[in-house]
């Protein structure tokens, strides 16, 4: 009898054992499964941009205030910029026809009604934009991911029709790899058929604009910089300022050169990469009256006197990365200055020739007489009410000459100094 309950006690003691190791395995398993440990196209492991942080704590305290930190996030209360106050959180399209902005005790939703009589609700999961300019919306549904009709456009402070969308309720419009590729750092496709729009994982997206989107995936890095303290080489990681010119053009140049056709699967494309392997090049020279402001900030710097007399401007010699300058004249123009301080007949990089006349302080503006905003084309949305869209006003990258916006720019100097 005796062995018979030492044998009871022993097996009970095993399987619960067994249950623990079981388990534990699983939590290590849905550990792997976390945005951190995900891998890219080419098998290389993301660490996390939080993970940057313990050793680049002050560039990633500055980073994360930036555009391309806040350019895709989860939808929360938070994150999504428009209001769900009663009165304020409607859009109409006539004929008794809205969509109202709900909160629910599940989520945020876009609720269409029909003369009062709701329609459909489909819930805000994904914000797109950093909410500068605006914000538009992912629902998921199935593993799609659809853009919701109604955006919020930061210029009026009101919710408005989606850019290009009819003026009518459509809740199924498509988001692709390709919308996400530029909005987030990786977000993992599912296998589907040829008819069938893309699918996602959607607990396998790297938001935003990360670090290791501009650096690379960094767990290798990360892991050979803890074990090897003493080595102050940075390791296993892109660091932009050792590529040529035009890697480093050709990488911004993926997001912000226009409509690109890719050639291979999303996310394949990475820093250092030749953008014409991935994507079919356009050999036509296009005239930057075409440009848009939006989305091809690239073609119309290419198209700019500055750009063409230099063997070494890209964009990050305007552009700190790390830093929310948006807005800041002072720093921009102080950038124009490193080149522009003093005439040199050798370059061609002659003084602003007002400062004869207005001094010093015209120094301080340089961008708004020479990259000035302009209307987009591309971002337009119609505002409650309205029959025509609101453009969203965009800074030109065509640096040039544009006399009319230096007789305003010049007038409200005047004005100042009187």
């Amino acid at each position: 009898m005796k062995k018979n309950a030492l044998y009871k006690r022993s097996a009970t003691t095993i399987f619960v054992i067994s249950l623990l190791v079981l388990f534990l395995s699983k939590c290590i398993d849905k550990s792997k499964e976390q945005d951190g440990l995900l891998k890219n196209a080419t098998g290389k492991q993301f660490a996390g941009s939080a993970t940057c942080a313990n050793c680049h704590k002050e560039i990633y305290t500055n980073y994360i205030h930036t555009a391309h930190a806040l350019t895709s996030q989860p939808a929360s209360e938070q994150s999504i910029k428009g209001s769900f106050a009663p009165s304020e959180n409607s859009f109409s399209y006539g004929n008794n026809t809205i969509v109202a902005m709900e909160k629910r005790s599940t989520g945020f939703y876009q609720v269409e009604y029909d003369n009062g009589i709701e329609k459909a609700a489909h819930r805000f999961d994904i914000v797109v934009g950093s909410g500068v300019k605006g914000q538009s919306f992912i629902t998921i549904h199935n593993n799609q991911f659809f853009q919701l009709p109604i955006t919020y456009f930061s210029a009026a402070k009101e919710w408005s029709n989606s850019p290009g969308y009819p003026n009518k309720i459509i809740f199924n419009r498509p988001i692709t790899s390709r919308c996400l590729e530029c909005h987030t750092t990786f977000a993992k496709t599912l296998p589907t058929d040829y008819n069938t729009p893309e699918k996602f994982d959607n607990t396998k997206i790297i938001y935003s604009i990360s670090c290791e989107k501009c650096h690379g995936p960094g767990a290798e890095h990360v892991a050979f910089q803890t074990q090897n303290p003493n080595i102050k080489t940075a390791k296993y990681i892109i660091n932009p300022a050792t590529l040529t010119r035009q890697q480093n053009l050709e990488f911004c140049a993926s997001c912000h050169g226009g409509r690109l056709k890719k050639t291979k699967p999303s996310f394949e494309f990475a820093i250092g990469d030749t953008l014409a392997n991935y994507f079919e090049s356009d050999t036509t020279v296009p005239n930057p009256n075409n440009i848009d402001v939006h989305g091809n900030q690239y073609g119309l710097l290419k198209a700019s006197k500055c750009f063409k007399m230099s063997t070494t401007m890209t964009c990050n010699t305007c552009h700190n990365a790390h830093d929310n300058e948006r807005g800041n004249t002072v720093v921009f123009s102080q950038r124009c200055l490193n080149c522009h301080q003093n005439q040199n007949s050798a370059t061609h990089q002659t003084e602003c020739k007002l400062i004869a006349s207005y001094g010093a302080i015209i120094k301080r503006d340089c961008i708004s007489c020479h990259m000035p905003l302009k209307s987009s084309k591309a971002i337009a949305v119609f505002l409650p009410g309205n029959t025509a869209p609101t453009a969203a006003r965009i800074r030109s990258h065509l640096i040039t000459v544009y006399p009319e916006e230096t007789q305003k720019v010049l007038l409200l100097l005047t004005k100042s100094v009187k």
